[in-house]
Protein backbone atom coordinates (compact mmCIF):
# COMPACT_ATOMS: atom_id res chain seq x y z
CA UNK A 1 0.00 0.00 0.00
CA UNK A 2 1.40 3.38 -0.99
CA UNK A 3 0.81 6.16 1.51
CA UNK A 4 2.43 9.19 3.08
CA UNK A 5 2.27 10.58 6.58
CA UNK A 6 2.04 14.33 6.90
CA UNK A 7 0.68 17.06 9.12
CA UNK A 8 -3.06 17.50 8.98
CA UNK A 9 -4.13 20.32 6.67
CA UNK A 10 -7.29 22.43 6.81
CA UNK A 11 -8.58 20.65 3.68
CA UNK A 12 -8.34 17.33 5.58
CA UNK A 13 -10.82 18.37 8.26
CA UNK A 14 -14.03 17.01 6.67
CA UNK A 15 -12.44 13.58 6.31
CA UNK A 16 -10.84 13.83 9.76
CA UNK A 17 -14.30 14.29 11.28
CA UNK A 18 -15.52 11.19 9.43
CA UNK A 19 -12.52 9.22 10.73
CA UNK A 20 -13.23 10.47 14.26
CA UNK A 21 -16.78 9.19 13.94
CA UNK A 22 -15.57 5.80 12.69
CA UNK A 23 -13.05 5.68 15.53
CA UNK A 24 -15.76 6.43 18.10
CA UNK A 25 -17.97 3.70 16.62
CA UNK A 26 -15.06 1.25 16.75
CA UNK A 27 -14.55 2.07 20.43
CA UNK A 28 -18.30 1.92 21.13
CA UNK A 29 -18.39 5.59 22.15
CA UNK A 30 -20.86 8.39 21.49
CA UNK A 31 -19.92 10.94 18.83
CA UNK A 32 -21.70 13.84 17.21
CA UNK A 33 -20.04 15.41 14.16
CA UNK A 34 -21.94 18.66 14.72
CA UNK A 35 -19.52 21.60 14.97
CA UNK A 36 -16.46 19.33 15.05
CA UNK A 37 -14.87 20.60 11.84
CA UNK A 38 -14.80 24.21 13.08
CA UNK A 39 -13.69 23.22 16.58
CA UNK A 40 -10.87 21.04 15.22
CA UNK A 41 -9.83 23.87 12.92
CA UNK A 42 -9.42 26.15 15.94
CA UNK A 43 -7.60 23.51 17.99
CA UNK A 44 -5.21 22.45 15.22
CA UNK A 45 -4.51 25.67 13.36
CA UNK A 46 -4.48 28.32 16.07
CA UNK A 47 -1.12 30.15 16.35
CA UNK A 48 -0.61 28.17 19.58
CA UNK A 49 -2.42 24.91 18.78
CA UNK A 50 -4.03 22.87 21.54
CA UNK A 51 -3.95 19.75 19.37
CA UNK A 52 -1.59 18.30 16.77
CA UNK A 53 -2.38 15.68 14.15
CA UNK A 54 -0.68 13.61 11.50
CA UNK A 55 -2.72 12.00 8.76
CA UNK A 56 -2.10 8.92 6.64
CA UNK A 57 -2.78 9.89 3.05
CA UNK A 58 -3.05 7.88 -0.13
CA UNK A 59 -3.17 9.49 -3.53
CA UNK A 60 -6.93 10.03 -3.21
CA UNK A 61 -7.92 9.82 0.45
CA UNK A 62 -7.07 10.14 4.12
CA UNK A 63 -7.11 6.63 5.62
CA UNK A 64 -5.92 7.26 9.15
CA UNK A 65 -4.76 9.75 11.71
CA UNK A 66 -3.04 10.22 15.01
CA UNK A 67 -3.66 13.19 17.27
CA UNK A 68 -1.68 14.29 20.29
CA UNK A 69 -1.10 17.02 22.82
CA UNK A 70 1.75 18.01 25.07
CA UNK A 71 1.07 17.87 28.79
CA UNK A 72 2.98 18.09 32.04
CA UNK A 73 3.37 15.40 34.68
CA UNK A 74 3.41 16.56 38.28
CA UNK A 75 4.99 13.32 39.49
CA UNK A 76 7.73 13.35 36.86
CA UNK A 77 8.05 17.15 36.80
CA UNK A 78 8.42 16.82 33.03
CA UNK A 79 6.58 17.25 29.75
CA UNK A 80 5.01 14.21 28.10
CA UNK A 81 3.14 13.61 24.87
CA UNK A 82 -0.42 12.38 25.17
CA UNK A 83 -1.61 10.40 22.15
CA UNK A 84 -5.31 11.18 22.10
CA UNK A 85 -6.27 9.10 19.08
CA UNK A 86 -4.72 6.64 16.66
CA UNK A 87 -7.02 5.20 14.05
CA UNK A 88 -6.63 3.50 10.68
CA UNK A 89 -9.38 2.49 8.28
CA UNK A 90 -9.83 -1.29 8.15
CA UNK A 91 -8.14 -1.56 4.74
CA UNK A 92 -5.06 0.25 6.09
CA UNK A 93 -4.43 -2.14 8.98
CA UNK A 94 -1.71 -4.83 9.04
CA UNK A 95 0.68 -2.88 6.78
CA UNK A 96 2.88 -1.55 9.62
CA UNK A 97 1.41 1.95 9.31
CA UNK A 98 0.54 2.12 13.02
CA UNK A 99 4.14 1.40 13.92
CA UNK A 100 5.35 4.10 11.52
CA UNK A 101 2.94 6.57 13.17
CA UNK A 102 4.29 5.66 16.62
CA UNK A 103 7.87 6.12 15.37
CA UNK A 104 6.96 9.57 14.01
CA UNK A 105 5.42 10.44 17.36
CA UNK A 106 8.52 9.27 19.19
CA UNK A 107 10.64 11.60 17.02
CA UNK A 108 8.29 14.52 17.70
CA UNK A 109 8.30 13.72 21.43
CA UNK A 110 12.09 13.66 21.56
CA UNK A 111 12.27 16.96 19.63
CA UNK A 112 9.92 18.49 22.24
CA UNK A 113 11.83 17.13 25.26
CA UNK A 114 9.06 14.74 26.28
CA UNK A 115 9.91 11.97 28.73
CA UNK A 116 7.33 9.57 27.29
CA UNK A 117 4.17 9.10 25.27
CA UNK A 118 1.01 8.15 27.15
CA UNK A 119 -2.34 6.92 25.85
CA UNK A 120 -5.22 4.62 26.59
CA UNK A 121 -7.37 2.11 24.78
CA UNK A 122 -10.49 0.21 25.82
CA UNK A 123 -9.86 -3.16 27.44
CA UNK A 124 -11.91 -4.89 24.73
CA UNK A 125 -9.60 -3.58 21.98
CA UNK A 126 -7.41 -6.69 22.07
CA UNK A 127 -5.88 -6.06 18.66
CA UNK A 128 -4.58 -2.64 19.76
CA UNK A 129 -3.35 -4.02 23.08
CA UNK A 130 -1.36 -6.74 21.28
CA UNK A 131 0.11 -4.10 18.94
CA UNK A 132 1.08 -1.80 21.82
CA UNK A 133 2.67 -4.69 23.72
CA UNK A 134 4.57 -5.74 20.59
CA UNK A 135 6.13 -2.29 20.15
CA UNK A 136 7.32 -2.30 23.76
CA UNK A 137 4.68 -0.20 25.50
CA UNK A 138 3.70 -0.98 29.09
CA UNK A 139 0.07 -0.94 30.19
CA UNK A 140 -1.15 0.47 33.50
CA UNK A 141 -4.47 -0.54 34.98
CA UNK A 142 -6.51 2.53 35.82
CA UNK A 143 -10.12 3.51 35.55
CA UNK A 144 -10.78 6.64 33.51
CA UNK A 145 -13.48 8.96 34.79
CA UNK A 146 -15.31 11.78 33.08
CA UNK A 147 -17.10 14.56 34.90
CA UNK A 148 -19.30 16.54 32.54
CA UNK A 149 -19.33 20.30 32.94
Amino acid sequence: MEYSIRNCEISDLPKLVILCQKHAEYEKADFSPEGKEEDLKKALFDPQPKLHSLVVATEKNIIGYVSYTFDYSTWDASTFMYMDCLFLEEQARSFGIGEVLIEKQKQIGIENNCINIQWQTPQFNERAIKFYNRIGANGKDKVRFTLNL
